[in-house]
C-alpha cells in the first residue's frame, strides 16, 4: 500500500510532509476546464475529486490525496492569472477586501472515496499600484490562484487571515490529518 499525492505542486509537497515523508507525487492528466460546479466551494471540490479518482483509476490499491484551490471574490473565481494583465485584474479585485480562498480535498483507495472542501477568509490590505505591478512583475503570481503567494513574496498583500493558514496554500494539514486518521485511510486493509 501507498499513499499517492495527485498534484505536481512544490507548496502542497511541502504541507504533505508535515503529516508524513512516506508518499509519491503522480500527477492526473485530468482537464480542469470542462469541470464546472455551482459554487466556487464546489468547484475546488470537483476539481480535488477528479484528479484523486483519475489517479485512483489507476492505482488501486494505494491512497490517493486530491486538492485544487480556488480564490472566491464575491462569488467570481479567480483562479491561476492567464497574464499580467489578468494576475493585475484580481489583485485590484482583492485589494482592500476580504475573500474566501477553497481547497477541495478528495481522498481516493479503491471504490472508497471521501471529500470535503476547507475555506479561509483573507483579507488583503489596500495595495498601493505600484507596489502591485512591481508583483506581478515576479513569477511568483503566475501559478498561483488568485495571483497571490501568501507563503511567498504575497504575504506582503495580506491583512489577516481567519482560518487554516495551510488551506490558503493549498493544503489543509489539520483537517487532511485528521481525515486520514478517522478514516482509517492509512491501514492497509482499507
Amino acid at each position: 500500500m501507498a499513499l499517492i499525492l495527485a498534484s505536481g505542486s512544490p507548496r502542497r509537497r511541502e504541507l504533505m510532509a508535515l503529516i508524513t515523508p512516506d508518499y509519491t507525487v503522480i500527477t492526473s492528466d485530468v482537464d480542469e476546464g470542462k469541470i464546472a460546479a455551482d459554487t466556487p466551494a464546489h468547484l475546488a471540490q470537483s476539481l480535488a475529486s477528479a484528479k484523486a479518482r483519475a489517479v485512483a483509476k489507476l492505482h488501486p490499491a494505494d491512497t490517493v490525496l486530491g486538492f485544487d484551490t480556488v480564490v472566491d471574490c464575491g462569488g467570481e473565481v479567480f483562479g491561476k492569472p492567464q497574464d499580467e494583465a489578468d494576475a493585475l485584474r484580481m489583485l485590484r479585485a482583492l485589494s482592500g477586501r476580504t475573500h474566501k480562498v477553497h481547497t477541495g480535498v478528495c481522498i481516493c483507495k479503491g471504490g472508497r472515496a471521501a471529500a470535503t472542501v476547507e475555506t479561509t477568509l483573507v483579507h488583503f490590505s489596500t495595495i498601493v499600484e505600484d507596489d502591485l505591478r512591481a508583483y506581478v512583475r515576479t513569477p511568483e503570481p503566475y501559478d498561483k490562484a488568485g495571483a497571490y503567494a501568501i507563503q511567498g513574496q504575497g504575504a506582503f498583500l495580506v491583512e489577516s487571515v481567519h482560518g487554516s493558514w495551510s488551506t490558503v496554500v493549498g493544503l489543509p494539514v489539520s483537517r487532511l490529518a485528521a481525515l486520514l486518521l478517522e478514516g482509517g485511510w492509512m491501514r492497509s486493509e482499507s
